[in-house]
């Protein structure tokens, strides 16, 4: 099983760069380019909350799960 982070695609919708999200959620630029590209093994809701709140979505539109155990 894995979970995925879509945080790419909801900034590609948003047409908001990683810079501008970083600013917004008063976050480092490594620490998100961490969280999109799936380096990071955990989030915390404060985190969460605060790029939620940047991007106007739900925490559902950035977390996606994967079954890799249905696939064997």
């Amino acid at each position: 099983m894995a979970i995925i982070i879509r945080l790419d695609r909801m900034m590609a919708d948003r047409k908001m760069s990683l810079n501008e999200l970083a600013e917004k959620c008063n976050m480092t630029n490594v620490n998100l380019s961490n969280l999109k590209t799936g380096k990071m093994k955990g989030i915390r809701f404060e985190t969460l909350n605060a790029i939620c709140s940047a991007l106007h979505c739900q925490p559902g539109d950035l977390i996606e799960f994967v079954d890799t155990e249905a696939d064997k």
